[in-house]
């Protein structure tokens, strides 16, 4: 484990202790140009707080958004797939041309 991925986990660990809601997103496949690899942590809570990086710019604040949406419909785990292909590349930071899918699920 690298010492990113145990400071996330321990802050993790701390928001959880506290009465936070916390999701652990990751990084699952990337194609072409991406900031992050595959493996990449973030965690983020129900205040929209976040600790560790799976990408940049607009593409986290829509993780984030996508992860306060995630909590408030009940579900556990959400896929999303992020490409220069869709109509929204440019607003969520993928006009490099690659392609990324994270997965975000509830950390208990």
């Amino acid at each position: 484990m690298t010492k990113s991925s145990e400071t996330i986990l321990k802050s993790a660990n701390s928001w959880i202790d506290s009465g936070r809601k916390v999701l652990m997103v990751t990084v699952i496949e990337t194609w072409g140009s991406s900031p992050c690899q595959v493996g990449s942590k973030m965690i983020v809570n129900d205040r929209g707080d976040f600790q560790g990086s799976v990408s940049g710019g607009c593409v986290e604040a829509n993780v984030v958004n996508e992860c306060l949406e995630l909590m408030k419909s009940k579900n556990s785990f959400k896929k999303i797939h992020f490409t220069v292909q869709d109509e929204s590349a440019w607003s969520v930071g993928l006009a490099c041309g690659g392609v990324m899918k994270i997965f975000i699920e509830l950390f208990n």
